[in-house]
């Protein structure tokens, strides 16, 4: 009897051996994330070569998208888990009707950071707000954050923005854009505006970010609500993935890892990677920041119905 229940140990135990691989597998939660090109992204690129995805047993696709706007509809097609749009793509997003939450933030606004801003033609002698009235300006993505952004900042200086014509473009697109004259500037980011403004192309006639307040989010990291209910460890995981990037980020002795990782997944020449800017992470998105962006979409009429901020954030 003793014999025969220790024979039944082992094979009880080499069972539950042999499946021990398949349940990780299904443990590991598969995330297609969405990114455009920009470092407010850094943490997310952080997290996946630092293998801050890979401990907690996520594996996470990130996916190049042209354009921000194009992400809200990528999530509801499922083509992707997780993606980064900018807030006020978001809110536009849930506006229309798409069910939409946050699970994390990416980068944050800073008045030390002018890596982004408005980006004239050589030649086409603009200067100021003013001078835009009129004027074909190209955007990554209409509704986006440089969008909305630098309408406020025309609204601020005493411009209608309704009078500047606005066109959507991705930001490879910016320098042949100007190149040829289709447009007349360009809202742009490094490391594109430094190609820019190098080869001549254009110059800065405005660092206009620098009216923006401290700490509003740039970038923030949205999923279907359906798929958060049904996958809540991972969206937390993914959440405590972000964070422990952003902490990495802050310490000094790993900004050549975090340029490492930035120019890996955005394609950046070592001499730009060098100098480019980093806005500082916010893994963590407030009920605050995002009534910050309600508020200035409202004052540009791109919100129709009521927002309640705090039913849009994944805890």
């Amino acid at each position: 009897m003793i014999q025969r229940r220790t024979l039944l140990s082992v094979a009880g135990a080499a069972a539950a051996a042999s499946l021990a691989p398949a349940a990780f597998a299904q443990a590991t939660t598969k995330i297609v994330f969405g990114y455009t090109a920009v470092t407010d992204f850094a943490s997310v690129f952080v997290a996946a070569d630092e293998g801050y995805f890979k401990k907690r047993n996520l594996d996470v696709e990130l996916k190049f998208i042209p354009l921000n706007s194009t992400i809200p509809a990528a999530l509801q097609s499922d083509s992707l888990q997780i993606g980064g749009p900018t807030p006020s793509v978001f809110l536009q997003a849930v506006d229309g009707g798409l069910d939409l939450v946050l699970v994390a933030g990416g980068g944050l606004t800073s008045k030390t950071i002018t890596g982004f801003g408005l980006v004239a033609r050589a030649g086409s002698g603009i200067k100021s707000a003013q001078d835009c009235v009129g004027k074909k300006i190209g955007v990554p993505g209409l509704g986006a954050f440089l969008h909305v952004t630098f309408r406020a900042w025309l609204k601020d200086s005493g411009v209608d923005y309704r009078k500047v014509n606005f066109v959507e473009a991705a930001f490879p697109q910016h320098a042949d854009l100007l190149r040829g004259g289709s447009v007349d500037a360009v809202v742009s980011a490094d490391p594109f505006m430094s190609r820019i403004t190098d080869s001549g192309a254009g110059y800065v006639a405005s660092y206009y970010s620098t009216f923006l307040p401290e700490g509003n989010q740039t970038i923030v990291h949205a999923a279907k609500r359906e798929w958060v209910a049904k996958n809540a460890g991972a969206a937390r995981a993914f959440r405590e993935s972000i964070a422990e990037a952003a902490a990495f980020m802050q310490q000094p002795k790993n900004d050549a890892k975090v340029r490492a990782a930035i120019g890996k997944y955005i394609k950046l020449p070592p001499e730009v990677l060098a100098k480019v800017q980093i806005s500082p992470p916010g893994p963590l998105v407030s009920d605050k920041q995002l009534g910050y962006w309600v508020d200035l979409m409202k004052d540009q009429d791109m919100l129709r119905g009521k927002v309640d901020v705090a039913s849009l954030i994944a805890k």
